[in-house]
């Protein structure tokens, strides 16, 4: 079995005021930098989903990985940058994909673990979870059959949610995280 992982870095960060996958945090590293590390732990290989020009791009390039940009014919939000997550993986020969937010600075490599743990032990897609909240960006997507439903989904011009997908999907919670989100930076005091 073969486990691929990409971060998701192509949003607007329209809340936060800035782009906060390049956001310095205490200690001087980037609010992408811990899940991205994670990702890196636990798969053979990791891309980045990233806007064009943008800071999370530059430093993709600087770690020399590839840079995924969501196709401009899908409607836009998470699921366009998975979709070419999982057209990237296939590509790759892989048959999983881990996704990890850029904005989920406490994301540990024993999650992405655990993650792919789940569907080694046979689930058909896992989820991260905190307490009995879904984070449905820290996930495990098989390729050949999320490709498929996800395809079907964005050629039709919709984009539900992440979670709906999932479920669809019959993703199975995996514990382990602490639910940390950075989407203001008010959201910030939760790091300390």
């Amino acid at each position: 079995m073969i486990v691929v992982g990409l971060l998701l870095a192509g949003g607007r960060s329209s809340r936060f005021g800035s782009e906060k996958a390049v956001f310095k945090l205490q200690g001087g590293l980037a609010m992408m930098d811990a899940p991205l590390n994670a990702l890196r732990s636990a798969c053979v290989r990791v891309a980045v989903s990233a806007r064009v020009g943008g800071g999370a791009e530059a430093r993709a390039r600087r770690l020399d990985l590839p840079i995924l940009v969501d196709d401009p014919a899908h409607p836009e939000g998470p699921l366009a940058g998975i979709l070419a997550g999982l057209e990237w993986a296939a590509a790759v020969g892989a048959d999983w994909l881990v996704t990890a937010p850029c904005d989920a600075p406490t994301v540990k490599d024993r999650l992405v673990k655990d993650l792919i743990a789940e569907v080694i032990k046979g689930a058909p897609a896992a989820v991260a979870v905190s307490g009995s909240n879904w984070e449905p960006l820290l996930a495990a997507w098989p390729v050949r059959t999320a490709r498929l439903h996800l395809t079907t989904l964005l050629h039709q011009g919709t984009h539900p949610s992440v979670k709906t997908v999932l479920a669809e999907l019959g993703a199975l919670p995996v514990t382990g995280h602490d639910g940390v989100n950075v989407n203001r930076p008010s959201d910030l005091t939760s790091l300390t």
